[in-house]
């Protein structure tokens, strides 16, 4: 390719023109894919999420049966020791041994009331939170099969379109090449501040293409000798006459047709 240097202002704002058909193409073809590969990168986070969360309740349901299972050893042990103690209630020797006995049944069968109390208050929490797997179990079905439907949506996009896109990214390397460091950063900056991505656009009807703020006669005329960079007033976009802008349009038309 030439060198950036042998380049004229003319054909500075050719590149420049034909970097912007280029990047307006890819532009249009991201476009096309919208906000897929977000929903798609959200869905995949929720998707996670819901899956964590269902394992966390899963072992939770696991802990809590755990500890009724505990819980239900240890009325067998306040029965047996119940049994003990009542047993020697009938060797005791006087009141006071009789009495503390008494008072370890007591203390045993509180202790059984405490456990089956709590039992109970785990067997409702494991109920609500069967209700809760449930309900969580649906909702990540429902989400897993709407991010494979939209996964599927957008491989068929990038499918249709990566050749393209590629094409087209590797062309427009090749125009960046040949322009200048300090034309193309400032062909960059106008692009991104823009929300159309234009940074170079035509003068149609005496005004820069999408604007409508006329463009005085005399500049009209420096625009269309070609002789120097200008930029529109009010947009800082970089202005190109309509003769050159069609010249390259069809120039571009032509490439795109064979990708």
């Amino acid at each position: 390719m030439a060198n950036t240097k042998e380049l004229s202002v003319e054909d500075k704002l050719r590149a420049l023109y034909d970097l912007q058909l280029i990047d307006t193409r890819i532009d249009e073809i991201r476009n096309v894919r919208g906000e897929l590969p977000l929903e798609v990168e959200d869905l995949e986070d929720e998707v996670a999420g819901l899956s964590t969360r269902l394992d966390k309740l899963k072992n939770d349901l696991e802990s809590i049966e755990e500890v009724i299972k505990s819980k239900k050893n240890a009325i067998e042990e306040h029965k047996e020791s119940i049994q003990k103690y009542t047993k020697q209630q009938e060797t005791v020797r006087n009141n006071r041994e009789f009495n503390s006995l008494t008072k370890e049944v007591e203390f045993q069968e509180l202790e059984i009331q405490l456990a089956e109390k709590q039992i109970k208050e785990m067997k409702a929490s494991i109920e609500h939170k069967k209700e809760v797997i449930a309900q969580s179990k649906e909702r990540l079905e429902t989400k897993s099969n709407h991010l494979k439907h939209k996964k599927s949506e957008l491989e068929a996009i990038m499918s249709e379109t990566a050749k393209e896109e590629s094409f087209l990214s590797e062309k427009s390397s090749e125009y960046q090449a040949l322009i200048e460091e300090r034309l193309l950063a400032a062909y960059t900056r106008i692009r991104t501040s823009v929300r159309n991505g234009l940074a170079v656009v035509s003068i149609e009807r005496g005004a820069s293409a999408g604007s409508f703020f006329t463009i005085p006669p005399q500049t009209q005329v420096e625009i269309a000798s070609r002789k120097k960079i200008i930029t529109d007033e009010h947009s800082g976009r970089i202005l190109v006459d309509s003769s050159l802008a069609e010249e390259e349009r069809e120039k571009m038309d032509q490439l795109f047709s064979n990708i």
